[in-house]
């Protein structure tokens, strides 16, 4: 963790990209991103994105990946079309990512705003580097406990496996998934599935909350961090275990 007072990659980063002119930040799947007023999308700050270990900005300007190959490579989604992630954990000299923000931003901004940055801005580099728990989450004390809990519950059940989707653990009975593990920086979260019907009284209870993209398929997020007891976790994991398990995974269960 970093000591009190370091600069941090992060704080570096959003300082850098809002020292240009009128730019704004947004969250985008779990990411910051930057762009000028009525411009387009000029930098992502993509920390271990799905997995991928980079603590790296996704600039939308075009470079040389063979000149730097250990801080410039190919990102996902947006490379086919000219984009580039810089890996900012390994020494790549901070006043070059300046300048790629720079080419970024003047690339992707309107006119007027491009004429007033002429100059890379000037902003302090980060004095520390991120640690491999600040990198992924799941690393951390917390979560590797709650992971240690959630593997005895879920793989002492039949025909269940664990595997990785997005970086990230998740249970599995048969090919179907019945329990999430992850933490996109708001929090340690688990989601099991429960029913449309179930979550409305569920929400009433503020460790629970309807989660994007999976919540109209029935399934409920628990922020991890407030706790919950060893009974009520493990009705969940069943729960969501036999709304995607087969009647013979299910016989094995009752058996």
């Amino acid at each position: 963790m970093a000591s009190k007072g370091a600069r941090t990659i992060p704080k570096a980063v959003r300082e850098l990209c809002l020292a240009l002119p009128e730019v704004e930040e947004f969250e985008s799947h779990g990411s910051p991103n930057f762009r000028a007023k009525k411009g387009k999308v000029f930098a992502i700050f993509a920390l271990n994105h799905h997995g991928d270990g980079h603590v790296a900005l996704w600039l939308g300007t075009p470079a040389l990946i063979a000149s730097a190959p250990r801080h410039i490579y190919k990102p996902p989604y947006v490379g086919p079309f000219g984009w580039i992630g810089v890996e900012l954990n390994r020494g790549f000299p901070w006043k070059r990512v300046i300048e790629l923000v720079h080419w970024s931003y003047r690339a992707n901004s309107p006119p007027g705003l491009v004429a007033r940055a002429e100059q890379p801005p000037k902003v302090a580099a980060p004095t520390t580097k991120m640690t491999p728990a600040e990198i992924d989450r799941m690393k951390s004390p917390k979560a590797q406990k709650m992971l240690t809990r959630l593997r005895k519950l879920c793989l002492a059940l039949p025909e269940t496996d664990e595997s990785a989707s997005f970086g990230n653990p998740v249970w599995r009975v048969g090919k179907k998934t019945f329990v999430n593990l992850y933490d996109y920086g708001k929090g340690l979260t688990i989601s099991f599935w429960v029913g449309i019907e179930r979550q409305g009284p569920l929400e009433m209870d503020s460790r629970f909350s309807i989660p994007p993209y999976m919540g109209h398929k029935g399934w409920m997020a628990l922020d991890a961090s407030k706790g919950i007891t060893e009974g009520e976790l493990r009705d969940l994991v069943i729960e969501s275990y036999r709304h995607f398990a087969t009647r013979r995974a299910i016989a094995k269960l009752e058996g």
